[in-house]
């Protein structure tokens, strides 16, 4: 099992559309295709409050490519995305991470 910390930075302005993306649009189209997050956080203290932080769970990385290019490539992920950038673009960038656990890791 290995872990995607995906992070997010918004346009200024524009972390509620992304919200509102992942909530109404992204989350249903990654239960069809079998994407599964294990949380989403926002920064309440801290730098960078508007960015949103997810972690994803993969069985490996053929996984993890296979299930990406399905979702990069579905027609509803698409039309959709584009209607959600119709005010200009949501993020400025994107960091990917994969993680691996420590053999003291609770994971």
């Amino acid at each position: 099992m290995i872990h995607e910390l995906r992070i997010y930075y918004c346009a200024p302005g524009r972390l509620p559309a992304l919200l509102k993306r992942f909530e109404e649009t992204t989350l249903q189209i990654w239960e069809r295709i079998g994407i599964r997050q294990k949380g989403f956080w926002t920064v309440a203290i801290g730098d960078n409050s508007s960015a949103v932080y997810y972690l994803l769970e993969w069985e490996s990385l053929a996984e993890l490519e296979t299930k990406r290019a399905i979702f990069a490539s579905d027609p509803e992920w698409i039309e959709k995305r584009a209607a959600s950038e119709k005010d200009g673009p949501i993020l400025t960038h994107v960091q990917n991470i994969i993680l691996s656990p420590t053999a003291f890791s609770a994971m």
